[in-house]
């Protein structure tokens, strides 16, 4: 049951460093709420529960998500707790836990983007191995995230808290809020328990917590902040600057160097024998990232990736996570590229770009994942101009004739296994050598 929830304080007092100074929520009048949870969910909803495989409603006092025959995440555990006024998701080990409200009706939220919030009442119980973001649907295939990682740990233990989040946070230019089915989400990752109640959306008020701007997110350098990458992200970016250190001092050459996400990590782990028929007698240095958006990728190029490093050729491939995780615009993603080759080229100055268009993800070739990076690839083919940066499309080597994506050449529809980063190598390389001089 959820304790008696004190007169609201301004978040700001609790989190000052995290959000906006001395704003408390503007009241609203009755006519101008919406609430989509108070004691239960609103007339003609239903509360769901979800991990990464299946997908529970929520009826009873307490809801564990049921586990498949053959988990593919076997000791990961996501369930809800319901009391008279709150609800409170608990996960633990997660790749991703899911509470929400749907609407059998859809609902119309347009009165509440121009000027509106969404608020609620939040109690970060535990949140050390874990991270939240909330979600807020904008119709069809379209959703909205705002992570909460860092400021949901500065909150944990400290009970319940008014959160006031401006809606256009979950808005962009030409989003259509007339038929929400999905009104609102939480999300968690990793392990943690949190509390939720009072969800509501109002015409007027003011936001007390900041929320990334969508439009200048892929180009404003950023330290990858989730659940699962928190504590090994920034030592792997260490490690690397040590390495590149070492190599340095022994005045050993570094010929080329991969720039990336998980995809280019992958050189490391399933990629690792073709690496080593490949590009081992370059030397080569990879410097991809599980999880990184381009955002990421120029943080880690603004400290001290490539200090001291003179390679012939630099290979660069981000931005899916930016689709994936964001649904972002493709003319916003292209410019967090762009934003990454200018950096290179800033730090690298001898350095040839070889620019690889992102790979396709998905089975079917009209999924709106895959649209939206085959729209970023069309834009970065005028980024090549055949003296410092040449853009190079593969994407046929992974694709079946009619354009679908087989599991048999990436399992997941996303990541490569060896026989791929073997079909990589090959079709790279006769622009690799060119760019190398042989």
């Amino acid at each position: 049951m959820m304790k008696r929830i004190a007169k609201p304080l301004c978040l700001s007092l609790v989190l000052p460093a995290l959000l906006a100074v001395g704003a408390c929520a503007t009241p609203a009048k009755q006519s101008d709420e919406l609430t989509i949870y108070a004691a239960g969910p609103r007339a003609g909803s239903q509360v769901f529960v979800a991990d990464f495989e299946a997908t529970q409603r929520v009826d009873g006092a307490s809801v564990l998500v049921p586990k498949p025959a053959v988990p593919k995440v076997a000791e990961s555990r996501v369930g809800v707790d319901v009391g008279d006024n709150a609800m409170t998701l608990h996960f633990k080990d997660a790749w991703y836990a899911n509470l929400r409200v749907e609407s059998h009706a859809p609902l119309d939220l347009r009165a509440y983007v121009p000027e509106g919030v969404v608020a609620f009442e939040l109690n970060v119980e535990e949140m050390a191995q874990g991270g939240v973001s909330f979600k807020v649907s904008c119709g069809k295939e379209c959703e909205r995230q705002v992570p909460f990682l860092v400021p949901a740990r500065a909150m944990a233990g400290k009970g319940w808290q008014p959160l006031v989040l401006s809606m256009r946070c979950f808005a962009r230019d030409g989003d259509d809020f007339r038929a929400v089915t999905v009104p609102f989400g939480l999300e968690g990752s990793g392990s943690g328990r949190v509390g939720i109640a009072h969800i509501r959306f109002l015409k007027t008020g003011t936001p007390n917590t900041v929320c990334p701007d969508y439009r200048t997110q892929s180009v404003t350098p950023e330290m990858l902040n989730q659940s699962w990458s928190i504590n090994n992200w920034l030592p792997r970016h260490e490690a690397k600057k040590a390495e590149v250190e070492r190599r340095n001092a022994a005045g050993e050459k570094t010929g080329i160097v991969f720039i990336g996400d998980s995809i280019t990590e992958g050189w490391e782990k399933t990629g690792a024998p073709v690496w080593q028929r490949y590009y081992a007698k370059y030397n080569a240095l990879g410097l991809g990232f599980g999880g990184d958006h381009t955002e990421n990728v120029l943080w880690r190029l603004q400290h001290g990736a490539l200090d001291g490093l003179d390679p012939n050729v630099v290979v660069l491939m981000a931005g899916t996570n930016n689709t994936g995780d964001r649904r972002e615009n493709p003319v916003t993603t292209a410019a967090g590229i762009r934003r990454n080759i200018e950096e290179v080229q800033e730090r690298l100055p001898n350095a040839r770009i070889l620019l690889l268009a992102i790979f396709p993800r998905d089975a079917k070739p009209d999924s709106q994942l895959r649209r939206i990076n085959d729209e970023v690839n069309k834009i970065l083919t005028g980024f090549d101009d055949g003296k410092r940066i040449f853009f190079l499309n593969i994407n046929q080597t992974f694709l079946n004739a009619d354009g679908t994506l087989s599991r048999e050449v990436m399992p997941d529809l996303l990541h490569l296994n060896e026989q791929s980063y073997e079909a990589w190598a090959k079709a790279m390389a006769p622009a690799l050598q060119r760019l190398m001089g042989e």
